[in-house]
Protein backbone atom coordinates (compact mmCIF):
# COMPACT_ATOMS: atom_id res chain seq x y z
CA UNK A 1 0.00 0.00 0.00
CA UNK A 2 1.38 3.40 -0.96
CA UNK A 3 1.69 6.28 1.47
CA UNK A 4 -1.15 8.75 1.62
CA UNK A 5 1.37 11.62 1.36
CA UNK A 6 0.43 14.10 -1.38
CA UNK A 7 1.82 17.37 -0.01
CA UNK A 8 3.92 18.42 2.95
CA UNK A 9 6.54 16.42 4.79
CA UNK A 10 7.20 12.76 4.17
CA UNK A 11 7.37 10.56 7.27
CA UNK A 12 10.11 8.02 7.86
CA UNK A 13 9.51 5.60 10.72
CA UNK A 14 12.49 4.11 12.55
CA UNK A 15 11.70 0.83 14.28
CA UNK A 16 14.53 -0.43 16.49
CA UNK A 17 15.54 -2.60 19.40
CA UNK A 18 18.49 -1.80 21.63
CA UNK A 19 19.71 -4.17 24.30
CA UNK A 20 22.23 -1.89 26.03
CA UNK A 21 21.63 1.53 24.48
CA UNK A 22 24.25 1.44 21.72
CA UNK A 23 21.80 0.73 18.91
CA UNK A 24 19.45 3.35 20.35
CA UNK A 25 22.19 5.93 19.72
CA UNK A 26 22.36 4.72 16.12
CA UNK A 27 18.59 5.06 15.83
CA UNK A 28 18.76 8.60 17.18
CA UNK A 29 21.44 9.47 14.63
CA UNK A 30 19.25 8.13 11.81
CA UNK A 31 16.42 10.27 13.17
CA UNK A 32 18.69 13.33 13.21
CA UNK A 33 19.64 12.75 9.58
CA UNK A 34 15.98 12.66 8.63
CA UNK A 35 15.21 15.80 10.65
CA UNK A 36 18.05 17.65 8.90
CA UNK A 37 16.41 16.99 5.53
CA UNK A 38 13.91 19.69 4.55
CA UNK A 39 10.53 18.13 3.76
CA UNK A 40 10.99 15.06 5.97
CA UNK A 41 10.15 14.11 9.53
CA UNK A 42 11.08 11.11 11.65
CA UNK A 43 8.93 8.82 13.78
CA UNK A 44 11.22 7.04 16.27
CA UNK A 45 9.70 3.85 17.74
CA UNK A 46 11.24 1.05 19.74
CA UNK A 47 9.88 -2.40 18.94
CA UNK A 48 7.46 -2.36 21.87
CA UNK A 49 5.99 0.99 20.81
CA UNK A 50 5.88 -0.06 17.18
CA UNK A 51 3.56 -2.98 17.93
CA UNK A 52 0.87 -0.52 19.02
CA UNK A 53 1.52 1.85 16.11
CA UNK A 54 0.62 -0.28 13.08
CA UNK A 55 -1.55 2.49 11.63
CA UNK A 56 1.32 4.97 11.84
CA UNK A 57 3.64 2.49 10.13
CA UNK A 58 1.05 1.93 7.41
CA UNK A 59 0.91 5.66 6.67
CA UNK A 60 4.69 6.20 6.73
CA UNK A 61 6.55 6.72 3.47
CA UNK A 62 9.52 4.63 4.60
CA UNK A 63 10.53 2.37 7.48
CA UNK A 64 14.12 2.01 8.68
CA UNK A 65 14.80 -1.15 10.69
CA UNK A 66 17.49 -1.35 13.38
CA UNK A 67 18.70 -3.93 15.89
CA UNK A 68 21.90 -5.20 17.45
CA UNK A 69 23.46 -8.28 15.95
CA UNK A 70 23.35 -11.10 18.50
CA UNK A 71 24.70 -14.54 17.58
CA UNK A 72 24.76 -13.74 13.87
CA UNK A 73 21.26 -12.31 13.48
CA UNK A 74 18.90 -9.60 14.67
CA UNK A 75 18.02 -9.67 18.35
CA UNK A 76 15.11 -11.80 19.54
CA UNK A 77 13.08 -8.72 20.44
CA UNK A 78 13.35 -7.41 16.89
CA UNK A 79 12.53 -10.84 15.45
CA UNK A 80 9.35 -10.77 17.56
CA UNK A 81 8.41 -7.50 15.84
CA UNK A 82 9.10 -9.07 12.45
CA UNK A 83 6.81 -11.98 13.27
CA UNK A 84 4.12 -9.64 14.59
CA UNK A 85 4.12 -7.75 11.28
CA UNK A 86 2.28 -10.64 9.60
CA UNK A 87 -0.94 -8.65 9.82
CA UNK A 88 0.62 -5.89 7.72
CA UNK A 89 2.00 -8.56 5.36
CA UNK A 90 -1.41 -10.07 4.64
CA UNK A 91 -2.86 -6.59 4.02
CA UNK A 92 0.03 -5.55 1.76
CA UNK A 93 0.15 -2.53 4.08
CA UNK A 94 3.84 -1.78 3.41
CA UNK A 95 3.80 -2.52 -0.32
CA UNK A 96 6.02 -0.07 -2.26
CA UNK A 97 7.28 1.77 0.81
CA UNK A 98 11.00 2.42 1.11
CA UNK A 99 13.09 0.44 3.59
CA UNK A 100 16.62 0.54 4.99
CA UNK A 101 18.50 -0.89 7.96
CA UNK A 102 21.23 -0.47 10.55
CA UNK A 103 22.88 -2.70 13.13
CA UNK A 104 25.56 -2.72 15.82
CA UNK A 105 27.80 -5.32 17.44
CA UNK A 106 30.91 -5.45 19.61
CA UNK A 107 33.11 -6.86 16.85
CA UNK A 108 34.12 -4.90 13.77
CA UNK A 109 32.43 -7.47 11.56
CA UNK A 110 30.54 -9.61 14.02
CA UNK A 111 28.45 -11.07 11.16
CA UNK A 112 26.51 -7.79 10.97
CA UNK A 113 25.97 -8.37 7.24
CA UNK A 114 23.72 -11.31 8.12
CA UNK A 115 21.45 -8.98 10.09
CA UNK A 116 21.30 -6.41 7.28
CA UNK A 117 20.46 -9.20 4.84
CA UNK A 118 17.75 -10.38 7.23
CA UNK A 119 16.27 -6.87 7.19
CA UNK A 120 16.46 -6.67 3.39
CA UNK A 121 14.69 -10.01 2.97
CA UNK A 122 12.07 -8.93 5.51
CA UNK A 123 11.50 -5.75 3.50
CA UNK A 124 11.28 -7.75 0.27
CA UNK A 125 8.62 -10.01 1.78
CA UNK A 126 6.58 -6.87 2.46
CA UNK A 127 7.10 -5.67 -1.13
CA UNK A 128 9.25 -2.72 -0.06
CA UNK A 129 12.07 -0.98 -1.97
CA UNK A 130 15.45 -1.29 -0.23
CA UNK A 131 17.71 1.78 0.07
CA UNK A 132 21.41 1.03 0.43
CA UNK A 133 23.90 3.08 2.44
CA UNK A 134 25.33 4.89 -0.58
CA UNK A 135 28.74 5.61 0.95
CA UNK A 136 32.18 4.46 -0.19
CA UNK A 137 34.13 2.45 2.38
CA UNK A 138 36.26 4.48 4.78
CA UNK A 139 39.58 3.73 6.46
CA UNK A 140 40.62 1.26 3.75
CA UNK A 141 43.97 2.76 2.77
CA UNK A 142 47.06 4.28 4.40
CA UNK A 143 45.47 7.75 4.39
CA UNK A 144 42.29 6.50 6.05
CA UNK A 145 41.16 7.11 9.60
CA UNK A 146 38.94 5.61 12.26
CA UNK A 147 37.05 8.91 12.00
CA UNK A 148 35.95 8.14 8.42
CA UNK A 149 32.26 7.61 7.74
CA UNK A 150 31.54 3.96 6.86
CA UNK A 151 34.86 3.04 8.47
CA UNK A 152 33.67 -0.59 8.69
CA UNK A 153 33.03 -0.81 4.94
CA UNK A 154 29.38 -1.90 4.73
CA UNK A 155 27.17 -1.20 1.72
CA UNK A 156 23.76 -2.77 2.40
CA UNK A 157 23.07 -0.56 5.43
CA UNK A 158 24.68 1.36 8.27
CA UNK A 159 26.93 -0.64 10.61
CA UNK A 160 28.37 0.36 13.97
CA UNK A 161 30.84 -1.22 16.37
CA UNK A 162 30.65 -0.71 20.14
CA UNK A 163 33.33 -2.11 22.42
CA UNK A 164 31.82 -4.70 24.76
CA UNK A 165 33.28 -2.97 27.82
CA UNK A 166 31.99 0.51 26.95
CA UNK A 167 28.56 1.91 27.71
CA UNK A 168 26.30 3.82 25.37
CA UNK A 169 27.70 7.08 26.69
CA UNK A 170 30.93 6.48 24.76
CA UNK A 171 30.05 3.90 22.08
CA UNK A 172 29.50 3.62 19.19
CA UNK A 173 32.09 6.17 18.03
CA UNK A 174 31.20 9.38 16.23
CA UNK A 175 32.16 7.98 12.81
CA UNK A 176 29.50 5.28 13.12
CA UNK A 177 26.90 7.81 14.25
CA UNK A 178 27.81 10.00 11.26
CA UNK A 179 27.26 6.96 9.05
CA UNK A 180 23.83 6.37 10.57
CA UNK A 181 22.99 10.05 10.15
CA UNK A 182 23.90 9.79 6.47
CA UNK A 183 21.56 6.81 6.10
CA UNK A 184 18.71 8.85 7.55
CA UNK A 185 19.35 11.67 5.10
CA UNK A 186 19.59 9.28 2.16
CA UNK A 187 16.29 7.57 2.98
CA UNK A 188 14.59 10.93 3.54
CA UNK A 189 15.78 12.26 0.19
CA UNK A 190 14.64 9.10 -1.59
CA UNK A 191 11.25 9.24 0.13
CA UNK A 192 10.76 12.83 -1.01
CA UNK A 193 11.61 11.86 -4.58
CA UNK A 194 9.17 8.92 -4.46
CA UNK A 195 6.40 11.07 -2.99
CA UNK A 196 6.84 13.70 -5.69
CA UNK A 197 6.91 11.05 -8.40
CA UNK A 198 3.71 9.46 -7.13
CA UNK A 199 2.00 12.85 -6.99
CA UNK A 200 3.11 13.69 -10.53
CA UNK A 201 1.91 10.29 -11.74
CA UNK A 202 -1.55 10.83 -10.21
CA UNK A 203 -1.76 14.29 -11.77
CA UNK A 204 -0.94 12.82 -15.18
CA UNK A 205 -3.61 10.14 -14.73
CA UNK A 206 -6.21 12.75 -13.81
CA UNK A 207 -5.21 14.90 -16.75
CA UNK A 208 -5.46 11.94 -19.10
CA UNK A 209 -8.89 11.01 -17.76
CA UNK A 210 -10.12 14.57 -18.21
CA UNK A 211 -8.75 14.59 -21.75
CA UNK A 212 -10.65 11.41 -22.58
CA UNK A 213 -13.89 12.94 -21.29
CA UNK A 214 -13.45 16.05 -23.40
Amino acid sequence: MQSTTTQGDVTIAIVFHSGYGHTARQAQAVSEGIAQTPGAKALLLNVEQAQSEWTALESADAIVFGAPTYMGSASAAFKAFMDASSGAFFKNAWQDKLAAGFTNSASRSGDKLATLMQFAIFAAQHGMHWISLGLPPGNNNSRGSEQDANRLGFFLGAAAQSNADEGADTAPPQADLDTARHLGQRVAQAAIQFARGRLASRELEISAQEGEKS
